[in-house]
């Protein structure tokens, strides 16, 4: 290898950094991971001791800048607006910093966006020009390829479909709206759809799994109920789904991408997730019968996502 790439993905838990040859970046040279601190000078010097961990493993440098992907609005000059994940990191210059920190160019961009590129790059929509990728995890990302390359919008921050309002009277949402898709289809909205079925009666083993108290009901007890075969659970799933399509139905409606991937920590459910939102997809996507059918893949790369995808960053 002549050459390599270093990029990060910053979560709310984990700094997770890898090392890659841009001519196959799936192939992970080496990785390096450490909790995510508290405090923003403990988070950017976490990220450049990531960095300089990775580029000890090379003699050769790096070919092009480190990449970094960040949960949050990234403006275009690298600066990073809010994190929800992240909430004492506002208006912080990452690029600049890191690049203090580290002599290095660096880029920096929301990391559904680089997930969105890494699996553009060498996962599941691979060879596909113009990709939606969509995370489904504690909340929902986005990020758009088009033209083979990513589109960011105006200002950097495009890609944030888990804001879009589905229904005004919904339930209030972290940014302070109501009605948001990740209300109703991340993680956090599988559970509050759980606990209101719960509430109601029904749903008894994912209730036994969270030790029988309805407040205690989470995304995964439903999820591990599914998977053992608990025909409440499936139901609920599939009522999940809807919420899911109906978000990926207007994405495809306004962006008419050539493949949606989806991912984020839900994906592990698999069919009973993935086949009812594909069902359901098709009676809520906008002239289904004319239109070129829109396959919606699981992502491939998994956790890496992200990482790959900022190493991969022009």
């Amino acid at each position: 290898m002549t050459g390599y790439a270093i990029g990060v993905d910053i979560g709310g838990t984990k700094i997770l950094g890898v090392l890659v040859d841009p001519a196959e970046p799936s192939v992970i040279r080496a990785e390096q991971r450490v909790p995510t601190p508290h405090g923003t000078e403990a988070v950017l010097d976490a990220i450049a001791e990531v960095v300089r961990t990775l580029d000890a493993d090379e003699a050769g440098g790096p070919v092009k800048p480190v990449g970094v992907g960040i949960a949050g609005l990234v403006s275009s000059d690298g600066v990073l607006r809010t994190a929800p994940n992240l909430p004492t990191l506002r208006d912080v210059a990452v690029k600049t910093e890191l690049e203090k920190r580290l002599d290095l160019p660096v880029t920096v961009d929301n990391d559904a966006t680089c997930a969105a590129y890494g699996e553009f790059q060498a996962g599941a929509s691979r060879g596909v020009p113009d990709a939606l990728f969509v995370a489904l995890g504690t909340g929902i990302g986005a990020g758009i390829v088009a033209g083979n390359d990513i589109e960011r919008g105006a200002h950097g921050f495009a890609g944030e479909p888990g804001h879009m309002v589905v229904d005004p009277n919904g339930p209030l949402c972290t940014c302070g709206r109501r009605g948001c898709w990740e209300r109703f289809a991340s993680g956090s909205g599988l559970g509050r759809l759980a606990r209101d079925v719960a509430e109601a009666g029904r749903l008894g083993a994912s209730l036994r799994l969270a030790g029988g108290e309805v407040q205690a009901v989470r995304g995964e007890h439903v999820t591990k109920a599914a998977q053992e075969g608990d025909r409440e659970a499936l139901d609920l799933l599939r009522d999940f789904a809807w919420w899911v399509a109906l978000g990926v139905a207007n994405l495809v409606t306004f962006l008419d991408p050539g493949v949606v991937v989806i991912g984020g920590g839900l994906i592990e459910i698999g069919a009973p997730l993935m086949d009812p939102v594909r069902e359901h997809y098709r009676g809520l996507v906008m002239a289904y019968d004319q239109r070129s059918d829109v396959e919606i893949r699981a992502a491939e790369l998994g956790e890496r996502a992200g990482a790959i995808g900022a190493a991969m960053l022009d």
